[in-house]
């Protein structure tokens, strides 16, 4: 026969102190993260910009080298410079047929940050919906 004096264990659990600890947790990063968000004050050039999608087709490249030229991934001279307007009136005429394209930048790191903005207004203005730019992962 049992003993009626037994007691059965006790499945719950009690979360009181965890809901204080999330608590904590929560007033400490409200209070940290306005303090995360400061940055250095620098002079931006000023863009109309969109944000960029990602596409399945094949991108076009623009490369801007650090004497300021300029090369497009496409026909068979990739390796020569190309003068900006005959770029952007390529890459329109591109677009005109297959508008999901993605146009891509290749910058320097040498080049100035006015200059591929620039690069990136104008292939937007020839009808790019966006301008990715493209980066080396760090080395570890």
């Amino acid at each position: 026969m049992a003993n009626p004096n037994k007691r059965k264990p006790m499945a719950e659990i009690n979360v009181v102190p965890y809901i204080d600890v999330m608590l904590v947790l929560l007033v400490v990063f409200m209070v940290t993260a306005p303090l995360l968000m400061q940055g250095v004050k620098v002079d931006l050039p000023q863009a109309p910009s969109t944000p960029i999608d990602n596409k399945e087709d094949e991108p076009l490249i623009v490369s801007v080298k650090t004497d300021g030229t300029y090369y497009l991934n496409l026909g068979q001279n990739q390796q020569s410079p190309k003068p900006l307007k005959e770029i952007t009136d390529t890459v329109a005429k591109i677009l005109r047929q297959k508008p999901a394209t993605p146009v891509l930048v290749w910058g320097d790191t040498a080049v100035p940050y006015g200059v591929v903005v620039a690069l990136m207004t104008e292939l937007q203005s020839a009808g790019a919906p966006s301008v990715g730019l493209v980066t080396d992962p760090p080395k570890i």
